[in-house]
């Protein structure tokens, strides 16, 4: 969010002529949401932000309401450099006492040892760096989650004019910082991960992908028919000939990928895309965030395609004995 909507702070209602009855008020009325003990925020506008918005208002309300300056990290550091990440999670900061964390005040504080430490200010607040937000994402996160915050520092950032990270560059920042269990879930999350992945549901859907066990799918595959280039899919399995497409809200509703089509263009477009592709013999499996959500769903879809599960090691040296 570049540019984030007026916070209202108790401390400064009687500035603007309210009491703590007043806000009481708003708040049941509707008018007002507390975003935490002392933070409001105008109700209309925050209940038209998108969850992963209104966990960055949170993290800037926390901020508000500090005493001292505090270091945000993971998903709390991510939301303010606009890292995408998966799942709720609590505002996440610092603390440099070795005495195992505590949480105050809803935020979850966790101990980080001065060395090796980078912070950064960014919009007003300070947060760990690229590289350290990424990794300690992978180190605390599932892997299915991790991969998403990944494969977007992978890419450049055009909308913070920030350059793409590399791989290498990710993995000489382990260094020491973490223990030997973390470091190989950083390094096996790293390793999967893929710049190709177009969107955070793509990211996601490829490590459900990986986990269940399917093969390994090509990503933004051309198709072209007799008419020209069909277009770009987001999966494709060539020997089970079955495209995948993960139908984020993105493409129907931001002007910037609808490309100055209406939503309901953009929908029959789609449609039209899907059977030319269908028109080659190709299988099209569809799915949501929704059915990303729900364990199993997508696994299910997959399967019910035809799409290959990947060969387990044991019938790969089976097979080569045979020859």
């Amino acid at each position: 969010m570049a540019d984030l909507p007026p916070l209202l702070l108790s401390r400064d209602r009687l500035l603007h002529g309210l009491s703590a009855n007043d806000l009481a008020k708003r708040v049941r009325a509707g008018a007002l949401v507390r975003v935490r003990q002392g933070v409001y925020l105008d109700g209309p506008t925050w209940r038209e932000l998108k969850p992963w918005e209104q966990y960055r208002i949170g993290v800037q309300a926390a901020a508000e309401t500090f005493e001292k300056p505090v270091v945000f990290a993971r998903h709390s550091s991510a939301s303010v450099w606009g890292i995408p990440t998966v799942g709720n999670d609590p505002v996440r900061a610092l603390t440099l006492k070795n005495d195992g964390g505590r949480s105050r005040a809803g935020v979850s504080r966790h101990f980080a040892a001065r060395a090796g430490l980078n912070v950064v200010t960014l919009d007003g607040l300070l947060v760990t760096d690229r590289v350290r937000t990424a990794l300690d994402l992978a180190a605390f996160s599932p892997f299915t989650e991790a991969v998403v915050p990944l494969d977007h520092v992978l890419r450049p950032d055009p909308s913070r004019q920030l350059p793409a990270l590399a791989k290498a560059e990710l993995e000489a920042g382990i260094g020491a910082l973490y223990s030997a269990a973390a470091a190989r879930r950083i390094r096996t999350a790293i390793a999967f991960a893929d710049p190709a992945s177009g969107s955070p549901g793509e990211s996601w859907s490829r490590a459900l992908i990986h986990v269940a066990g399917f093969e390994a799918p090509v990503l933004q595959q051309p198709f072209t028919d007799s008419r020209g280039l069909v277009g770009y899919t987001d999966f494709y399995w060539k020997e089970s000939r079955v495209v995948g497409e993960f139908d984020g809200e993105e493409k129907y509703v931001k002007p910037e990928f609808r490309g100055g089509r209406s939503a309901s263009q953009v929908v029959v477009e789609e449609k039209k895309r899907e059977n030319r592709i269908r028109a080659m013999g190709i299988n099209v499996v569809r799915w949501d965030w929704a059915e990303l959500a729900a364990p199993g769903t997508l696994e299910r879809k997959l399967a019910a395609a035809g799409v290959a599960r990947r060969r387990t090691r044991s019938a790969v040296l089976d097979a080569q004995n045979r020859l």
